[in-house]
């Protein structure tokens, strides 16, 4: 029996039920007799509305607005992977629960580690401090009051044993983010699964490893960019025949988006490092479909929920056609887009501390609409300190509450669909086509970094923000907009200089111990092999640290054939 509904006529006001002419007809005469006599009355607050990245928004969108035909947009689970990777999302799995973690000793961290697994965090992510970043031994002189500071200290095998001690690693994965002496670190983490009786085929994980944003943003880098890209698509041969459950590089956007970026550039940058990574590794002999279903991304999640939303939901479509159309890959995960995000650590304030919270539910939120597949919520007191326990489980009890409580995880890409969304998508994925043709036009990622492109391109969009944040036309509530004069009160996480002498004597110890002879001859042929660019570095890597090199003896050992690396400046 036909409903009585849909004979019913549409009445004045309502959108006739017809195509794009009357869509627009609609459209003016809503204009006309509803919205012109209301500005008039009542002006709106400013007279250009855009998204944190500058994107102009219109007050209103409807059909036609969106150039992306159905096809684009799809069902989750199948190309281009709009809507999702996986055909059920989050009612066959929430994402990973992995709360970044790392301070003082190895032993301080391996407390919190296992404070975390018990309240429910389903993955690790370790947070080095800036020795270990830097591929410095915590008794060099130049770590003097960073040790532990900032993330935790490994300077050793043994180290990385002590971090990861009664830890089930066959069962929990781990993200560790370090860059410039990443083949170093995964090599530690491989041998410490190793000597807990966990084969390198199922130890489970993601190496951040992606050197190419550190020249772009971050600036922890040791090597030249050349031979540094080389170290990194040794990883991903080495992984690809010897480690299937690990991702060796996870393609950052996050500290691209830290550093000052809008959300297209933190995009079109991270994708077309991405593609530099895949090409490096074509052209070492390796098949796309062999490596390529291992590389994952990491994202930055930023204030506006729309625009990230919109990023997301872009990043898989365009990933999706780069695989297929610029490397031909054939099988289905190869054109997967899996990230893992973090919400904002810059948008942090340390006024008013306790509204970060706030802010980091709306990224939360973002993310999680947006398909992620792994979240870090940042702690409230994140721009004061290292966060505090109390301040990382309420960080936690944010995604478990977003997991169990909100409805997010019933309906799979709940904006899609949405006029705007779907029209802010289209949107970032043609400004992100339209880096890549810049990038490309200088002659590829590593021309550009030599360049100074994309540092400029960044240096631009912070400068332009944080203006708009002084003259207030950017509102930072706390800050420059309903802020109060009352002292701060958070609870301080005090890291001291016990755990540099700790771990200078540790160092200590291991040097008189170990075989001299042994240890001289590894760091021997680790030089002889990062000469010659036929030979893997890994093996290399793993015999120096099995013959107990330290981490800043093997980035030495790999100076003394690349050399350091002294960035152009750019003003």
């Amino acid at each position: 029996m036909a409903s009585s509904r849909a004979a019913e006529p549409v009445t004045r006001g309502a959108l006739p039920r017809a195509g794009a002419d009357a869509i627009e007809l609609e459209r003016r005469r809503w204009t006309e007799e509803v919205l012109d006599p209301a500005v008039a009355k009542s002006p709106e607050r400013k007279a250009r509305f855009e998204t944190l990245g500058g994107i102009p928004v219109e007050r209103v969108y409807a059909p036609g607005d969106a150039k992306s035909s159905f096809d684009r947009i799809g069902y989750p689970g199948q190309p281009p992977f709009t809507r999702g990777i996986h055909p059920t999302m989050y009612r066959g799995r929430v994402w990973s629960m992995r709360m970044f973690a790392g301070f003082g000793s190895p032993e301080d961290t391996n407390r919190r580690f296992h404070y975390l697994l018990a309240h429910g965090e389903s993955g690790l992510s370790i947070a080095f401090d800036d020795p270990t970043l830097y591929g410095l031994d915590a008794d060099d002189p130049e770590t003097l009051g960073e040790v532990g500071k900032c993330g935790v200290n490994v300077s050793s095998l043994d180290d990385m044993q002590r971090l990861l001690r009664g830890i089930p690693l066959a069962r929990v994965t781990t993200s560790m983010t370090i860059n410039a002496p990443a083949n170093i670190v995964w090599g530690m983490y491989l041998l410490a699964g190793r000597s807990a009786g966990v084969p390198f085929a199922e130890l489970g994980g993601t190496t951040q490893n992606d050197i190419l944003k550190e020249y772009i943003a971050q600036k922890e880098f040791l090597y030249p960019p050349r031979p540094a890209l080389r170290l990194v698509t040794d990883t991903i041969e080495y992984a690809a025949r010897s480690t299937p459950r690990w991702n060796p590089v996870s393609v950052s956007g996050y500290h691209i988006r830290e550093a000052g970026s809008t959300a297209v550039q933190e995009l079109a940058f991270t994708l077309a490092d991405g593609r530099t990574y895949v090409a490096e590794a074509k052209a070492r002999g390796l098949d796309v479909d062999e490596f390529a279903p291992r590389i994952s991304f990491f994202f930055n999640s930023h204030n506006d929920l729309f625009e990230e939303v919109a990023k997301f939901r872009a990043a898989r479509r365009i990933w999706a056609d780069v695989m297929r159309e610029e490397f031909g890959a054939k099988k289905e995960r190869s054109l997967w887009m899996r990230f893992h995000t973090q919400t904002a650590g810059c948008s942090c304030t340390a006024q008013q501390p306790e509204l970060n919270v706030v802010r980091t539910t709306v990224q939360a939120l973002a993310a999680v609409v947006g398909g992620t597949q792994s979240l870090h919520t940042n702690s409230f007191d994140e721009a004061i300190q290292l966060p505090s326990e109390d301040a990382v489980r309420i960080a936690l009890r944010t995604q478990q509450i977003l997991a169990n409580e909100s409805g997010l995880v019933d309906t799979i890409d709940p904006f899609g669909g949405s006029y705007y969304v779907e029209w802010l998508t289209d949107e970032v994925e043609s400004a992100v086509r339209q880096y890549f043709d810049r990038i490309d036009a200088l002659g590829g990622v590593v021309a550009g970094i030599e360049r100074g492109f994309f540092q400029r391109e960044i240096q631009e969009a912070s400068f332009r923000y944080q203006r708009a944040v002084e003259s207030g036309t950017a509102k930072v509530v706390g800050v420059n907009a309903y802020s109060v004069d009352e002292p701060v009160r958070v609870p301080r996480l005090r890291i001291t200089e016990e755990a540099r002498r700790r771990q200078s004597r540790r160092l200590a110890a291991l040097r008189a111990r170990r075989n001299p002879r042994r240890h001289a001859a590894a760091l021997d042929r680790l030089r002889r092999v990062a000469e010659s660019p036929e030979e893997n570095t890994m093996p290399a890597v793993l015999d120096a640290l099995r013959a107990r090199a330290t981490l800043g003896e093997i980035v030495h050992a790999f100076q003394d054939v690349y050399g350091v690396y002294r960035e152009r400046s750019t003003y």
